[in-house]
């Protein structure tokens, strides 16, 4: 049976290849972009932790305002890119990241964790708008059949971000926070998120200007047909509990790295030490990536997520269930099976959807949420039960995405 393009069909391509291949370098800045952001949570949790006496419940609504601003943001932010547009929806997400980043301003004079959480949920707004945006538009830019592997490419460039954001945070948040009062403590996030701030203002003003191909829609849909539509896909449904489960897993891990490895049993680091080690674990992740792209290229995506998931859950269990080096290089090394995992949930779940992928992409970027729930039922598992033993939860989340990547990424097809 032949397969719909997605999301959309691209207007005039013969003979567009370069100009797919220049929209998708540009693409790939946003990648980059938002996974140093997301993976600065990392490097606040630990810190905001110690500057407000946090328990790990409390520091883990830090993840929960961030990826909590996915579940309220996502539908209105994908009836924002239909109308306005992919190229536009992006610059919208950036210019509303910059402000969440210019947020922290204020946050960190006063000093007050709530302000630190509404900074954050505004700037994972923005990230939603992108995530809306820019995912769909890299699976519509070439063959349908190698989206995949197109999609896990420019992801590799979001776990650059991710690789490099903990030696910044660790340099400009963490060393200069030691010893320090609360207040300069807290004022120490200033600095970083105002160059953001102006780097996400600059990146907008270039999108703006930037001649990128064009994306029609196959058809017009009525209000609410397209949310029908979208839902009836079984793979599609699977696939929206997947990427919860994948994300709330993956930040989980990557939200108690600092402390897992500041245990006794384990490394007993300092807070800024640690974080230098959460670069191997989104390093992973960003390598996995680009041998992911070429794998898929020979190897069914739905197997090489199945093999994925496994590894990851045996390297948690590992650490879980061991001291020392041994515990900590397990732990690190799960980034590296995390890698594909993301773009290829995405994609498997938006295959086959015609003219609802484009709700398809918001109702999986909604399920994003998962980074938000996760955490902190792991941070209420660690407070009561012990932090090793709360790692039991990604084990589970890496079960199902087993399940999603034998089974449950198979399309169905859905009778009219």
């Amino acid at each position: 049976m032949a397969t719909a393009p997605s999301p959309s069909v691209v207007t005039s391509q013969a003979g567009n290849k370069d100009h797919f291949g220049f929209a998708l370098a540009s693409l790939t800045t946003l990648f980059f972009m938002w996974g140093f952001i997301t993976c600065l949570n990392d490097i606040l949790i630990p810190h905001l932790k110690a500057v407000f006496n946090l328990n790990y419940a409390q520091a883990m609504l830090i993840q929960f305002c961030f990826f909590g601003a996915y579940f309220l943001v996502s539908v209105p932010a994908g009836a924002l890119v239909k109308r306005l547009g992919y190229q536009k929806g992006i610059v919208v997400g950036l210019l509303t990241a910059a402000l969440g980043c210019g947020l922290f301003y204020p946050a960190a004079v006063s000093a007050t964790y709530g302000l630190f959480l509404a900074a954050l949920f505004v700037l994972a707004s923005g990230i939603t708008v992108l995530q809306v945006a820019a995912n769909p538009y890299v699976t519509a830019l070439g063959p349908v059949e190698t989206a995949s592997s197109r999609l896990t490419l420019t992801q590799a460039f979001n776990s650059l971000g991710t690789t490099i954001a903990p030696a910044f945070g660790s340099l400009l948040i963490l060393s200069v926070a030691a010893g320090a009062s609360a207040e300069a403590e807290a004022e120490a996030v200033k600095l970083p998120y105002l160059l953001l701030c102006a780097m996400l203002v600059a990146l907008a003003l270039v999108f703006a200007l930037l001649k990128l191909p064009h994306i029609d829609s196959q058809e017009e849909s009525q209000p609410g047909e397209e949310v029908v539509s979208a839902l009836s896909h079984r793979h599609l449904v699977l696939g929206a509990v997947g990427i919860f489960v994948y994300v709330g897993g993956e930040v989980a891990i990557g939200s108690f790295l600092v402390n897992f490895l500041g245990q006794a049993s384990v490394a007993a680091m300092e807070e800024a030490e640690a974080a230098h080690y959460i670069a191997f674990y989104w390093g992973g992740a960003m390598v996995g990536r680009f041998i992911g792209a070429a794998v898929m290229q020979r190897v069914p995506a739905g197997k090489v997520l199945g093999f994925n998931a496994a590894m990851a859950a045996l390297l948690v269990v590992i650490a879980m269930m061991s001291q020392g080096m041994l515990a900590m290089w397990a732990i690190l090394a799960v980034g590296l099976f995390n890698s594909i995992m993301f773009p290829t949930i995405f994609s498997l779940a938006l295959k086959n959807l015609g003219p609802a992928t484009a709700q398809g992409s918001g109702i999986l970027c909604l399920a994003i949420v998962g980074g938000a729930v996760v955490p902190l039922a792991q941070g209420l598992i660690a407070d009561a039960a012990g932090l090793s033993i709360s790692f039991l939860l990604p084990v589970l989340c890496y079960a199902y995405i087993l399940f999603y990547g034998l089974k449950g990424a198979e399309p169905v097809e859905v009778k009219q």
